[in-house]
């Protein structure tokens, strides 16, 4: 993302547009009280059985994406797929909302759902933010972000950091210490974003944090991509009243921590997963180069599009934005340009990270 001071006239006139009084979707607000399913109907096929494709991690119901993904491509109308697969979405929280038991409720308005606890009109202002920012995030990421073409937009905001914890944990190896987080998009399967029930200012930000990638999810994109375009979202959609650290300041810790070894590991997106301050700088850096990258927004559009994490975009950065990803970073940081500070696949120990952690 360009920033003010570099941003083009076309940007501008985009970012122009987002403070401008918009629409409120006319959606009502439906509270979702039935029984949750232990079977789904589709035309022209077997019932899909809710309840056999079930498992409880932590005593928390989580679906067999992988079974509801195959019931819902044996029906043949295109139509009735999407319908079929809003269905196991609908079934899957329902069995959610009812292991969590207390007064979590579901509701839908539009494409949106929310599981939460929330009061009526808070839940109605959250469903409708999430709306007006998918709307929004399209808009910003213009030709690279899209709102997925089925199923909701999905936000679960859990009591407290226990039940939250207790969720994600299926999204985390089972070895391993890993950073804390307040939300976080899971992509298994249903992509779906999660979060700690606070003010709706706090959780604002995280929304369209998370919504971001969401609206990346059709992408390939490397990590390091996929964060500094979320990172860049939230700030310019939800600018903290906090402003940003003090430039001169983080600029000295990222020329005291970044070496050979953890440039490699910030390509391969494993940077993103340590729990010091790696962890912080990772996501500051992506927003640093996308920041520098996106100035010109039409090469840079061709670049996101074309970047694929097995090289950390750098085959399309070389394509699109004329240059190279390690004498980029290398500039960053204030250092002669040198190729071991390039994407080096082969020095990865495992499969790169795609983001939204």
């Amino acid at each position: 993302m360009n920033s003010p001071a570099t941003a083009s006239p076309s940007m501008f006139k985009l970012l122009k547009s987002l403070i401008q009084p918009t629409t409120k979707d006319s959606a009502a607000v439906d509270l979702i009280a039935v029984t949750a399913h232990t079977h789904l109907e589709a035309p022209g096929v077997t019932h899909f059985d809710v309840a056999a494709a079930m498992r409880l991690e932590n005593s928390l119901p989580v679906m067999d994406w992988a079974a509801a993904e195959r019931w819902v491509e044996s029906v043949a109308d295109a139509d009735a797929q999407a319908r079929a697969w809003a269905d196991c979405e609908l079934a899957w929280l329902s069995h959610l909302r009812d292991a969590l038991g207390g007064s979590y409720q579901l509701r839908r308005q539009g494409s949106a759902l929310l599981l939460s606890s929330l009061e009526p009109n808070v839940a109605a202002a959250t469903l409708a933010f999430v709306i007006r920012t998918v709307q929004r995030i399209v808009r910003v990421l213009d030709g690279v972000a899209e709102s997925p073409a089925w199923g909701h937009d999905i936000l679960i905001v859990f009591d407290d950091q226990e039940s939250y914890y207790r969720y994600v944990a299926q999204a985390y190896p089972e070895a391993g210490e890993f950073a804390a987080s307040s939300g976080m998009y899971i992509h298994a399967g249903c992509g779906h974003f999660v979060t700690v029930k606070d003010d709706l200012q706090t959780i604002e930000p995280v929304i369209a944090h998370e919504l971001t990638h969401a609206c990346l999810g059709h992408l390939p994109i490397p990590a390091w991509l996929n964060e500094g375009l979320a990172v860049n979202t939230e700030n310019r959609l939800c600018p903290s009243p906090h402003g940003m650290p003090d430039a001169r300041r983080q600029h000295a810790r990222h020329l005291a921590f970044w070496g050979e070894a953890e440039i490699q590991q910030f390509w391969s997106g494993k940077s993103f997963l340590r729990n010091d301050e790696g962890n912080e700088l990772s996501y500051d850096l992506a927003r640093i180069l996308v920041s520098h990258f996106a100035a010109d927004w039409e090469r840079f559009r061709g670049f996101a599009r074309a970047a694929n994490l097995a090289d950390a975009g750098a085959a399309a950065a070389h394509e699109h934005l004329g240059m190279d990803l390690g004498e980029a970073v290398c500039a960053v940081l204030e250092r002669e340009a040198d190729v071991a500070w390039a994407p080096r696949a082969e020095m990865w120990n495992s499969e790169p990270e795609r983001g939204a952690f």
